[in-house]
């Protein structure tokens, strides 16, 4: 991946990274049993690298165009606070987000794959999108991944943004900590 002088400067002053759901965190597929449910795949490593990133102090947010009860459960599971459902304007769904949190846009990182997130991507300080992105947000993007949406892109954003700040490493490690305590915490005491 090539990352220009200016992506690199505005990944180091990211604070918040808001994120599409569908094509970002999943791979865009939306499945139908026949009982009518709607199901969604999501990635373990993305899961894996926006829980560290709340080690790191970057927040997360979700915003959908669906909504969706997976999406809250997916959420909640990733303990992102920030979650917007059934949004047609993202921009404004953006800019709500980022002043609730008083994080200036330029501060903001905004991930997309399509067209309705373009303006939200052209607000925010800095674009991301996935490597299989519509041709038109690739051409926009400050940022592509090489990984595409729903098989890693999430987790790409979260390492380049963390990387750049100098706080990947430690995040990692605080995470991992978290994982060892949970742990110690639930297996049975030596000698009973």
């Amino acid at each position: 991946m090539r990352i220009t002088r200016e992506a690199q400067h505005r990944l180091a002053e990211i604070e918040l990274l808001v994120m599409d759901v569908d094509g970002v965190l999943t791979q865009g597929d939306i499945l139908y049993t026949d009982a009518g449910m709607e199901l969604k795949a999501f990635d373990i490593k993305d899961g894996l690298g926006l829980r560290v990133a709340a080690f790191a102090g970057l927040r997360l947010a979700l915003v959908a165009g669906r909504t969706s009860p997976i999406i809250q459960r997916r959420a909640r599971d990733l303990r992102v606070e920030d979650v917007l459902t059934r949004v047609g304007d993202k921009e404004a769904a953006l800019r709500s987000i980022a002043q609730a949190r008083g994080v200036p846009l330029p501060k903001v990182a905004y991930m997309g794959d399509d067209l309705n997130d373009r303006p939200a991507m052209r607000l925010a300080g800095l674009s991301i999108a996935p490597a299989d992105a519509a041709p038109e947000i690739l051409a926009e993007a400050g940022l592509v991944t090489d990984a595409p949406g729903g098989r890693g892109a999430a987790r790409q954003a979260v390492e380049l943004i963390l990387k750049a700040q100098g706080k990947w490493a430690a995040a990692v490690n605080a995470y991992l900590e978290d994982l060892a305590q949970r742990d110690r915490g639930r297996r049975p005491a030596e000698g009973r």
